[in-house]
């Protein structure tokens, strides 16, 4: 952990930095929390500061300043309260703490009693001190209020990381224990102590994860989160297939790096956390071809305002670096013969054009003639160019590779083969289909390779690294569990381990095209907010709904009745998504609005597995249940945390779905009369129950909770199902559509008027359902943490 009381605790990529006050405390904020808490005191003490020092000051000018001031102090005071308090919980940190609230509590004083209205209105010639004859004093105050606050909050962000390491350190003992078990019996025992222990370790780095500023680190907390979901289901089924098989070496091999592998993720979260590389390795910088490029061009087209910040040694040295990245792609046996060619003959045209930039520079630092600084700026612009091109051309090969091999293997026939060989027992067959799935595990290792070259942003660079880790080492297990199956033919235990690796196979390269259209998105400049709705919408101001609900318990009843509808919606999910992965455009407005009422029912899913945790929890992560939802009790990723919550969601998902029967009314239109009547059928059975759920949502609460949420959580799985059915229906007419008229062309003009179109039985009108507009997932995350610390 870093020596200061940031450098372990925030989160994000500025120092506490304020200009206007001379002050830069050094002390680095990491976390959105930490810094919008102190926003509200920075602004303050600001409008403290700026304040115009006027000969004359009337009354108004006078009282203004003594309520800022005594603002300042009275929050200080509220604040100092709460550090003291946590303080007396954590005796590491006490003295530390208390040190910055007595500052603290003294610079809020000195900044009151410098404002008082009293003090002002004397002249200066009483020998009073206040903020106008003593500036550099108020300036004082506020640097050392400043930085002591900051300091509280950075060591109550300490805490934090505290929590989590202490949760890590629970998880590694635990794990160890299961390592070295040797019956069923206390593996079972073990494991569920495990489960708990892993669902809290979730929630905590979840949270961290989300209050983080730094885009790279979020990226880097993500990917071993995801690590450890995965491999949670995959230490399962490998434990139990070595304890029904102990003399088996690949089922110990198999567990072995199933072990291995959570072991390292768990160190790269504590890395991430407390900012500290093991040994004092600084943090790698980006190796992109794409980060190579963009440096180069920064400093050349930097020439144009210095001649003399650069020498061309350092020029030639980035350009060489760039080429010796491209061998990646030249040596590629994956690299197509135009494409190597291609890449080869605009390498040698970026050498030429930097050798003649470099002497067009020399000759403009000895005589800057008009001439010359014209030859200069058109050899940055020509060498400019040939980057730009350089550019599009690696895109295009990794991109190419890429699509291919996604497409090549989008049937997982080497896996189906994998599994048919090993219940038949057949040796000779495992060993022709290993070596298959060994060729396809080079090939889109190599693939993630080039995409991280071309990926054109950290947290995308990252998690191209992270799947090609992810292919690496779970093509090795799977052979593994292949071949302890193929040994073992009749053992059920053995073909579910073979499952989940295969699964977690399937899983990468799903993710894999997700990260492919990630890539094309930056590309082509379209990258914006991401679709995801698991974010809270935007509470509305004059909703019933504000008013605060009253804690309520759960009996048994209630709470097996709510995880039974969330398991439902589940499911529907899951069908939901199976049903948009067939569409090939993505982008298409139907599938949009799916993917969006799919995401929110997934964290009203998540909600009722939070709401129903104290009595599902002992058997939500039993070693006896299906794997898969022993991942999703692990991933612990629900953002819904309150009934108000979930009703702000519910309204939003409702809202969603009467966009979706708008858009779909549109391409009715486009129909012939058979196939428009059964679309108009199928949107007849949806805009009725979204205005139900709206309406729903909307009505104030009678009697118990409990009902309301009941009743809202059943009615969103009816739109759902009706969406699950719908889907279908909508895929064949397109297709039918676009063979018969090619009319999908035409979709645009309805989409562009699609909202307006939208109406509801209780009359929502325009500005209602602008307020029921969902932020982006960053920009509510922020709010929550920020809400949450309060």
């Amino acid at each position: 952990m870093a020596t200061s009381p940031g450098g372990g605790g925030g989160l994000g990529v500025s120092s506490l930095n304020f200009p206007g006050l001379g002050f830069d405390s050094g002390l680095e904020i990491k976390t959105r929390s930490v810094e919008q808490t102190l926003l509200p005191l920075v602004s303050q003490i600001t409008t403290l500061i700026n304040h115009k020092d006027k000969t004359k000051r009337s009354d108004k000018t006078l009282q203004a300043i003594q309520r800022v001031g005594q603002a300042v102090n009275l929050a200080v005071g509220r604040f100092v309260t709460v550090g003291e308090a946590i303080a007396n919980e954590n005796w590491d940190l006490k003295e530390e703490i208390n040190i910055a609230c007595l500052e603290a509590k003294q610079a809020g004083e000195t900044i009151a009693e410098l404002t008082d209205a009293t003090s002002l209105n004397n002249t200066e010639s009483d020998g009073q001190i206040t903020i106008f004859t003593d500036k550099t004093g108020v300036i004082k105050a506020a640097r050392l209020l400043l930085s002591s606050v900051t300091k509280v909050l950075l060591l109550a962000d300490r805490i934090v990381i505290k929590q989590i390491i202490t949760s890590r350190n629970k998880v590694l003992a635990t794990m160890e224990q299961l390592e070295s078990v040797r019956s069923f019996q206390e593996f079972v025992q073990i494991f569920s102590q495990f489960g708990n222990e892993m669902v809290e370790f979730a929630h905590l780095t979840g949270d961290r994860q989300n209050d983080l500023k730094d885009e790279k680190k979020k990226a880097e907390m993500a990917a071993a989160r995801a690590v450890l979901e995965k491999c949670t289901m995959m230490l399962l089924t490998a434990s139990k297939t070595c304890l029904r098989h102990p003399n088996c070496e690949s089922a110990r091999k198999n567990k072995g790096g199933v072990f291995h592998r959570m072991k390292l993720a768990l160190e790269q979260v504590i890395e991430i956390v407390t900012d500290c590389r093991p040994n004092g390795e600084n943090e790698t910088s980006s190796i992109s071809i794409y980060a190579g490029i963009k440096e180069l061009k920064m400093t050349i087209e930097a020439l144009r305002e210095n001649l003399y910040f650069q020498s061309k040694e350092n020029l030639s040295t980035m350009l060489k670096l760039i080429l010796e990245h491209t061998e990646d792609f030249t040596d590629s046996a994956y690299t197509s013969h135009e494409h190597r060619e291609r890449i080869l003959e605009l390498s040698n045209q970026i050498k030429i054009e930097l050798q003649h930039l470099v002497s067009v520079w020399m000759q403009a630092q000895s005589k800057k003639t008009k001439n010359v600084m014209e030859d200069l700026e058109i050899a940055i612009l020509k060498i400019s160019q040939s980057m730009n091109e350089f550019k599009r051309e690696l895109h295009s090969a990794a991109t190419l590779l890429a699509t291919d091999l996604l497409k090549h293997h989008a049937d997982h026939a080497i896996l189906k083969a994998l599994k048919i060989t090993g219940v038949e027992g057949n040796l000779e067959g495992l060993a022709e289909y290993t070596c298959k799935l060994s060729e396809q595990k080079e090939q889109l290792i190599e693939a993630c390779r080039l995409l991280r070259h071309i990926s054109g942003t950290e947290p995308l660079e990252i998690t191209c690294m992270h799947a090609e880790e992810t292919f690496q080492v779970t093509g090795q297990q799977i052979i593994s569990a292949a071949e302890t199956l193929t040994l073992h033919p009749s053992s059920k235990i053995a073909k579910e381990n073979l499952d989940v690796f295969c699964e977690a196979w399937e899983s990468q390269i799903s993710d894999m095209s997700t990260l492919l259209r990630e890539i094309n998105d930056v590309f082509e400049g379209k990258r914006g907010e991401k679709r995801a709705y698991l974010s809270l919408p935007k509470p509305v101001k004059n909703n019933a709904n504000l008013k605060p609900f009253k804690p309520t318990k759960l009996d048994s009843e209630e709470q097996a009745k709510i995880a039974k509808l969330g398991l439902k919606l589940r499911l529907l999910t899951s069908d939901i998504d199976c049903e948009i992965e067939k569409w090939k455009n993505q982008e298409n407005e139907i599938v949009r609005h799916g993917q969006n009422m799919s995401s929110m029912a997934y964290s009203i899913y998540l909600f009722t597995r939070f709401i129903c945790q104290e009595d599902i929890f002992q058997f939500a992560v039993s070693p006896n249940m299906p794997v898969s939802l022993v991942a999703e009790r692990i991933r612990g990723e629900g953002l819904l945390k309150s009934t108000q919550d979930l009703i702000y969601q519910v309204e939003v998902f409702a809202t969603e779905g009467l966009k979706l029967a708008s858009v779909l009314q549109g391409f009715s239109k486009q129909l012939k009369d058979d196939d428009k009547l059964l679309l108009l059928l199928e949107i007849n059975k949806l805009m009725p129950l979204c205005q139900q759920l709206q309406l729903t949502a909307k009505t104030p609460i009678q009697n118990k909770i409990y009902t309301k949420v009941d009743k809202c959580i059943l009615k969103t799985r009816f739109v759902l199902a009706t969406l699950a059915q719908l889907l279908p229906v909508c895929y064949k007419l397109m297709h039918k559509c676009k063979s018969e008229n090619d009319c999908i062309n035409s979709l645009q003009p309805w989409m562009e008027s699609r909202w307006q179109t939208v109406t509801t039985k209780d009359g929502m009108d325009e500005k209602t359902v602008e307020a029921f507009a969902v932020k982006s997932l960053e920009h509510n995350i922020a709010n929550l943490t920020f809400l949450e610390s309060k």
